[in-house]
Parts: C-alpha cells; structure tokens; sequence
C-alpha cells in the first residue's frame, strides 16, 4: 500500500455539510445540504464514497464511487489534505480541480470550474463535520481577516511523486486605503519577493491582470485568474482561516504550458 493512499484514510468517515453553488463573483447561488461518507474495504483496498446530495422539495440524490488507486490528477498530503483535477489546461476544454483541507473534525473543499472559453464558469463551496462532531463552522471571512504579516511553513508535493519540498513563507497584506490592498510574498528555497497590489471590492480583492480573491463562508478564500491565457502560468488556491492568527492555504500550480506541476499546502501564523 503506497504512502498516498494510505493519506486517503485520514478522511474515512461520515462528513455532513453542504455544496454551496457560487457565481464566479462568489455570490451564493444554491444551498444543497449533504453526507458524504467514506468507507474503507477489504482491509483497506478499496475506499467506497458515498455522496448524498438532499435539495430541499426535492427528491434525494446518491451516487456511489469505488477506489482501488489513485488518479493521476490527485495528490495527498501527509494530514488527509489533498487535491483532484485537470493535469493539463488547454484552450477550448474544460478544466478545473477541487482543493480539500481537513482540520480536526471539519473539512473545507473549494471546486473551481472553466469553461470551454477559458473563463471562470462556476464556484462550489463544500463545508462538512463529522457526523457527531459538533464542530462549529468559522464566520465568513472578511478582508481585515487577511491583514498582517503572515510566517508559514509549506511543503510542496510533485505529480511524478519526486521528493517532497519543504520550506517557509512570509506573507505580508496590508491595506493602504479603503479600496486598495498590498500583499508581499516570499516562498520557496530560494525565496524571490513577488509584491502585488489589490482593488477591495466589498468581499472581493481583484488583482491584475486577471486575479481575484473572493472572501467566504466558513472563513474561507477563493483565489484564482478569472479567465485563462495561453503560455501563462497559474494557479489555483483555496485558503482557510482555522482560527484567528492561524491560516492553512492549498495551491495548485500549472506551468506556461498548461500541465500540472506541483501542489502545495501553507500553515501559516500571523505575527502579534
């Protein structure tokens, strides 16, 4: 049994919660409650996925998943967090990938979906317990939720399962005036300082060229291009603010030609 699906287990269990349908701009457009349960079998060859969507004035929906490996799209981290999508982006197809964490007894998964005209189609939100848990939810997030400066530890996980990278991270936001944001990232074994600046819009930071940062339900962010270009790198990111000062972020980065290329997850703790 590999190292990645024995991570798989660490989400064994009944989650419920919802899938919060969302508006590239994040507004919520449907609320459909959920159980989701995982279950190993035959002493841990096969997981079997069970997802219960129950819409209200509707009649349930169940569909059924067995495992017995792992895809190609999907990567692990050591504590149950991981990541499933496209390993390629290319013009005139769907691409997209869902980016899982998982605290204690709760999980949040962010699903982003392009269409086929390379612009951001669709946000689903997925916020889940464990049965009997009673684990609160966090308050949605604000942009004041975000200012500070950030130290963290990332480890970087490679598709062609090479070693794993580890190192740490310094995230500086700041907000200059109302309407504008500053944010200053160092990270990688060779940090480079990569400095942008925002336009807050309500629950929304927009960067340029084509970046936006959408605040959330459950103190979580959605960060990611609004639309696609060719030969460009990028990213797509979920975050979530654990606790006040205490921060987890999963990115999945895409190199110029469109592939898959890594994945990534910060613990990141806020100074003072």
């Amino acid at each position: 049994m590999t190292a990645q699906w024995e991570r798989l287990f660490q989400n064994e269990g009944i989650w419920q919660g919802s899938f919060t349908r969302l508006s590239p701009a994040g507004d919520v457009l449907e609320d459909i409650p959920s159980i989701v349960s995982l279950e190993a079998l035959n002493q841990g060859e096969t997981m079997r996925q069970i997802v219960r969507k129950l819409p209200v004035n509707q009649d349930p929906e169940e569909q059924v998943y067995e495992y017995r490996s792992l895809g190609k799209g999907v990567l692990f981290f050591e504590n149950g967090a991981f990541s499933q999508g496209s390993i390629q982006w290319g013009p005139f197809s769907e691409f997209g990938a869902e980016l899982g964490l998982i605290w204690g007894d709760r999980r949040l998964r962010l699903v982003q979906i392009f269409g086929k005209d390379n612009q951001l189609a669709q946000l689903t939100l997925i916020r889940e317990a464990r049965a009997n848990s009673n684990a609160p939810e966090r308050p949605p997030l604000t942009v004041a939720d975000l200012l500070g400066t950030w130290q963290g530890e990332a480890i970087t996980l490679y598709p062609d399962l090479r070693p794993d990278d580890t190192y740490e991270t310094r995230l500086i936001i700041e907000q200059s005036d109302r309407n504008q944001l500053t944010q200053t990232l160092q990270m990688g074994k060779r940090p480079q300082i990569v400095q942008s600046t925002g336009c807050v819009q309500g629950s929304q930071i927009q960067f340029e060229p084509s970046t936006q940062v959408l605040c959330l339900p459950d103190g979580a962010t959605a960060t990611g291009p609004t639309s696609i270009s060719t030969n460009t790198p990028l990213f797509l990111e979920v975050g979530w603010l654990l606790e006040p000062g205490l921060r987890q972020r999963m990115i999945r980065y895409y190199d110029e030609r469109g592939a898959w290329s890594s994945l990534t997850l910060v613990t990141e703790r806020r100074d003072g």
